[in-house]
């Protein structure tokens, strides 16, 4: 019996996806890999890697402090309602999915953010 040819689905998905930490995902909102860095002395976008966007948060990771503070410190940075933010994914993890419903478009939300590193 020959062998089923077994491909990665997530190579196959990533084929269409831009490359980058922002993506629109097939509900038509933005996702936003976030690394998220608890406990530092003040919120900053710290770099934008091609897998993830480091962001430094100024509250402790206990009790979800630290998450609602990232919705908030994201929602200045990217210029939308903090009801426009949620979090998607990784509520006790350092690795985030953070979804945007707001009327912008990936690249603005990518741009907000290297202007926000770059500061």
């Amino acid at each position: 019996m020959p062998k089923k040819d077994k491909t990665n689905k997530n190579t196959q998905n990533q084929v269409g996806r831009a490359p980058g930490p922002v993506s629109r995902d097939k509900n038509g909102l933005i996702s936003v890999a976030i690394h998220a860095k608890p406990g530092s002395k003040k919120n900053a976008v710290t770099d934008v890697f091609s897998e993830a966007v480091g962001v430094a948060i100024a509250a402790p990771p206990s009790e979800g402090e630290a998450n609602a503070e990232l919705v908030r410190y994201l929602s200045e940075v990217l210029e939308v309602k903090k009801s426009e933010i949620t979090l998607d994914r990784g509520c006790r993890s350092r690795e985030k999915l953070i979804k945007v419903s707001g009327s912008v478009s990936p690249g603005e939300v990518l741009e907000r953010l290297k202007k926000a590193a770059a500061e």
